[in-house]
């Protein structure tokens, strides 16, 4: 197996201060990438600002030998990201890889939540992503080379109490990288997400004290490594915590097709385990293959013949 090293490429890791992003630049750096260290410097729930986190792993970097500068830009402006990205290319000449990491809480059941705080997590989580991959986006499709990593959480995929904020904005994160894995397909461009359980400013008063030590972020930084490399894959959605590794699929059951007299309500409830049942379930390469799929079935059960098939 060869050694994954990322020797001439450029890399921006947003919220790279402390925690996962400053593992990750780290990481990056040792295997010989030049990094931008983005952080804006906030509290965990995105108030304040400083650059200092910045420049401190910049320093890390290059007491090791390595290139890296710092930036404060607030991923949640657009304006300033753009700007980020022209001081990354001015200064390296190029950009290979974005690590999409920068994040915030505001934690409340729904009720009580304000609608500025449910927005204020969406941009910084969601609007930064797209920010920061649409700044890069023509620049990696023309280079024809690319690798873009969202972080999303298990929060998103699956829920957690307290977390509409926070969850809505990391399940909408799926929905970007799966169109972005597609549209740069022929660019060689590739899109992953990374989903992350570790012991950060953000996690150390939700995990019991215990377990903190087993989810350092450096037990997650190899899985996003690997999805930033040159053999990495694209459309996948990564599971890390405590140097546990594994993916994240959505799938589609088989399900049933109704027809005529039985197409209702009623047959939908009645029918509600065939329709759940997991045998013979399925992933959907994209959105058009479940369009077909529901023709298909739709004509089957006609006794009609599609061309093709």
């Amino acid at each position: 197996m060869s050694e994954v090293r990322f020797d001439g490429r450029v890399a921006i890791v947003t919220g790279a201060g402390v925690g996962l992003g400053r593992s990750h630049a780290l990481g990056l750096a040792a295997r010989g990438a030049k990094v931008v260290v983005n952080d804006l410097g906030t509290s965990t729930d995105g108030t304040g600002s400083g650059s200092d986190a910045a420049r401190a792993v910049v320093e890390e970097i290059r007491s090791e030998g390595g290139k890296a500068i710092a930036n404060g830009a607030n991923v949640a402006d657009a304006a300033q990201v753009q700007a980020m990205v022209d001081e990354a290319i001015s200064e390296f000449g190029h950009v290979d890889i974005l690590v999409n990491n920068a994040g915030i809480l505001r934690d409340k059941t729904f009720a009580k939540m304000t609608l500025e705080d449910f927005q204020m997590v969406m941009d910084v989580h969601l609007a930064g992503s797209v920010h920061t991959a649409h700044a890069l986006w023509r620049h990696m499709c023309e280079r024809e080379y690319g690798r873009i990593v969202f972080t999303t959480s298990a929060s998103g995929m699956y829920g957690n109490f307290g977390q509409a904020n926070y969850g809505a904005a990391k399940s909408a994160m799926l929905g970007l990288m799966n169109v972005l894995s597609i549209e740069g397909a022929k660019y060689n461009v590739r899109a992953n997400m990374l989903a992350p359980t570790a012991a950060t400013r953000m996690t150390e008063n939700l995990i019991p004290a215990e377990l903190l030590a087993l989810l350092k972020p450096e037990t997650i930084t190899p899985g996003l490594l690997a999805l930033v490399s040159d053999d990495a894959p694209s459309k996948m959605i990564l599971g890390a915590g405590a140097g546990c590794f594994a993916e994240t699929k959505i799938y589609e059951t088989e399900g049933i097709t109704l027809q005529d007299a039985e197409l209702s309500p009623e047959t939908v409830l009645a029918r509600m385990a065939e329709i759940r049942d997991p045998a013979n379930q399925q992933v959907m390469a994209n959105a058009f293959e479940q369009t077909h799929k529901y023709v298909r079935n739709a004509a089957a059960a006609r006794g009609v013949t599609l061309p093709g098939e």
